[in-house]
């Protein structure tokens, strides 16, 4: 398995945080907004970023998105189908 730091990607959670999205039918914005709830403060443009492989994810932003997005941690890491 190659580093992350191998590779030209800045996080691995990046298309399957687009997925979990699009399945709830939600904007990049709506994203954000629902992110702002819980305290974590990341703008369309940097999920635009996030989804696209070119901004890091803290571990505090990777478990607010699994909540908002209503889908496990280990799925966002890819660690489960």
């Amino acid at each position: 398995m190659k580093l992350i730091l191998d590779s030209k990607k800045r996080n691995i959670s990046g298309s399957r945080i687009k997925i979990a999205r699009l399945k709830n039918k939600m904007t990049q914005r709506e994203l954000s907004i629902k992110l702002e709830t819980l305290a974590v403060y990341i703008d369309r443009a940097s999920i635009s970023k996030i989804e696209q492989h070119k901004r890091i994810i803290t571990d505090i932003e990777l478990l607010a998105l699994s909540k908002v997005l209503d889908v496990s941690v280990n799925w966002l890491l890819g660690l489960e189908e």
